[in-house]
């Protein structure tokens, strides 16, 4: 009995010694865990945890394994765009035909006389003259008259006549007509009164100085003549 006793005294001890050294060592670090399993708890952290853990794996993957070849760039996607226009293409096309045949390989000739280089240089002259004459002889065939511009119709204007008084009969077949000229200004309202001479053509001298006589306009028939005498309306007194 005694030593049941001693044993259930001993295993008491070690029970209360071993409960008060838990608590203190294990008390701030169970808090600590508690914490961060609080913290660490929230769905969001467990996704990051996730990724990051694939990341890494990836990471090492990638590693291990070796680099891939990128792959060449495909046709279709350059024929799908459009190229750039070069400054070629903006040249005229003297200037285009100009580069290309400085870009061609330089044929050596045969050396030849200046007679024989003269007389190919006729041969060619020939040959270019017979290619013209042929190209124009076909545009000339192809080429359709037109109908052209109608004659323009002559209109007859009626020739202007004037009345006036005869103020010299000096020249022969010839007189002087003064023309009277009665008008209303058309802003003062004023009645103005002008004259001008013409010089007219009378065949048989029938007028007279002071006479009112009747002309009409004609052709130039001298220097300062382009008038015709019609009739004598009335005889001076």
């Amino acid at each position: 009995m005694a030593e049941d006793e001693t044993k259930k005294d001993e295993s008491t001890e070690q029970e209360e010694t071993a409960q008060d050294e838990v608590p203190q060592d294990a008390g701030p670090v169970a808090e600590e865990g508690g914490s961060e399993a609080a913290l660490g708890s929230s769905p969001e952290a467990q996704e990051g945890e996730v990724e990051e853990s694939e990341g890494r794996g990836t990471d090492a993957a990638s590693a291990s394994d070796p680099p891939s070849p990128t792959p060449p760039p495909s046709d279709e996607s350059d024929s799908g765009e459009e190229a750039p226009a070069s400054e070629e293409d903006e040249l005229p096309w003297k200037e285009k035909r100009r580069l290309e045949r400085s870009r061609r390989p330089h044929e050596a000739k045969p050396q030849q006389t200046p007679e024989e280089r003269t007389a190919a240089r006729l041969a060619e002259r020939k040959r270019r003259g017979a290619e013209r004459r042929k190209e124009r002889a076909g545009a000339k065939a192809k080429h359709q008259a037109g109908t052209g511009t109608p004659v323009a119709e002559k209109d007859s204007n009626a020739a202007k006549v004037r009345q006036g008084i005869v103020v010299s009969d000096k020249g022969q077949k010839s007189i002087t007509v003064r023309v009277d000229i009665v008008r209303r200004h058309p802003t003062y309202e004023k009645v103005i009164r002008r004259s001008r001479t013409l010089h007219a053509h009378d065949e048989r001298n029938e007028a007279g100085e002071g006479d009112v006589v009747r002309v009409v306009e004609t052709r130039p028939m001298s220097k300062t003549k382009r008038w015709r005498l019609v009739e004598v309306l009335e005889k001076a007194k």
